[in-house]
């Protein structure tokens, strides 16, 4: 039994921040019925390659990422008699997570007001590009947009390099990380109160709050933050280094690695020169310190510093591919990777000792329950 079991979550969503959402909801026990459009279905469907085939069809790896425990059911939302088998649905459902624009839903005849005057107990997520309200509320949202808006791109990238994005579409994964939390925050309400709520979840609001220290240092210094590439603003040394055969990861976080870092490396007069003794001094010399450091690791390899900063006590690590991590040991060992039905997946990455997540079903081909939901709720079309 799962946290959610008997919880049931009506998935009007597509492409990424809402699939993600529901399916850790369904990760979690859940019963997720992924509505699509019968024509097109999710977008995501598409977006490949890479694609991989089952059972005769092809599934983008996109897809494969974020519809695990679902059903799909195909209506078409344009169309009065599905309009009112969706509606049939809420009355038996806890939650509905939609990533239609503003209005969207209520063209319908599916909006919270609608749906909450079905089922008062109703949670009712709406995840957006900018929210429901604002003046950018009705433009079109996308990840790559909200990350330029945002300012995240504005921080990463080398110093005198053009912005760049992060190479996930984190945007879209912060926005399903909240509307996962908020909506388990919305049961445990509805479960106390007997009341549910709508739920407004913006990509560019999510990212901003994902900004965490950098807008804290903006609002507090009235200056701009800039891009340091792979270094910090307010930690030193706290980036890639180059080694003799390439580049290694090294994240000295207060005064006493720091002391632990210069008696590794043969300069312990370092740990108590002015210039770099504590970390403040040490941002100020930031050039200085960085300039040394890499003439000293310029002896030895990345592996050699990462396993002697290791064997001390000081944060390292090797600059992986994804490749070289979804085959480590230790990622092995705690069983992220999960194959089902002969699709590979990341599992839920969350441990519970008392009620252990689950992939119970792959992702769906398009349609491929739209019988099956009809008939257990005495539906037809």
């Amino acid at each position: 039994m799962g946290a959610l079991s008997g919880v049931r979550v009506l998935d009007f969503t597509r492409v990424l921040a809402g699939p993600f959402c529901t399916m850790l909801l369904g990760d979690l026990g859940a019963d997720v019925i992924k509505v699509e459009d019968p024509l097109r279905g999710d977008e995501t469907r598409q977006w490949g390659p890479p694609w991989l085939e089952r059972d005769g069809q092809r599934f983008s790896a996109y897809y494969l990422s974020v519809n695990r425990n679902k059903r799909s059911l195909t209506l078409d939302l344009k169309n009065p008699h599905d309009q009112q088998i969706a509606r049939e649905l809420v009355r038996h459902s806890d939650v509905v997570v939609e990533n239609f624009k503003p209005g969207g839903m209520a063209s319908f005849g599916l909006g919270y007001a609608d749906l909450q005057a079905i089922n008062p107990r109703l949670v009712y997520a709406s995840v957006t590009g900018f929210g429901q309200t604002g003046p950018y509320s009705n433009r079109p949202g996308y990840d790559f947009v909200v990350q330029a808006m945002s300012g995240l791109m504005s921080i990463t990238g080398e110093i005198e390099g053009a912005p760049h994005k992060v190479g996930v579409a984190i945007s879209d994964v912060f926005a399903g990380l909240f509307a996962h939390s908020a909506i388990l925050a919305a049961l445990l309400h509805a479960e106390r109160t007997g009341a549910g709520q709508h739920l407004d979840i913006a990509l560019l609001d999510s990212q901003i709050a994902a900004l965490v220290n950098i807008a804290s240092n903006a609002l507090v210094s009235g200056q701009t933050p800039g891009r340091y590439g792979n270094a910090h603003p307010s930690i030193v040394p706290y980036q890639t280094f180059r080694a003799a055969d390439g580049d290694f990861a090294l994240a000295v976080g207060n005064d006493g690695q720091f002391r632990q870092l210069c008696a590794l490396i043969g300069r312990e007069e370092w740990g108590s020169d002015p210039r770099f003794a504590t970390n403040p001094a040490r941002v100020a010399n930031r050039v200085e310190l960085v300039r040394l450091l890499n003439d000293v690791f310029a002896g030895d390899t990345a592996r050699a510093w990462v396993e002697r900063s290791l064997a001390v006590g000081i944060p390292a690590g090797p600059i992986n591919t994804v490749t070289d991590i979804l085959a480590d040991p230790h990622v092995e060992s705690r069983g992220l990777i999960h194959v089902l039905d002969g699709i590979p997946m990341i599992g839920h990455p969350v441990g519970f000792s008392a009620t252990p997540t689950e992939i119970r079903t792959p992702p769906p081909a398009h349609g491929q329950h739209t019988a099956e939901v009809l008939r257990e709720f005495g539906l037809t079309r």
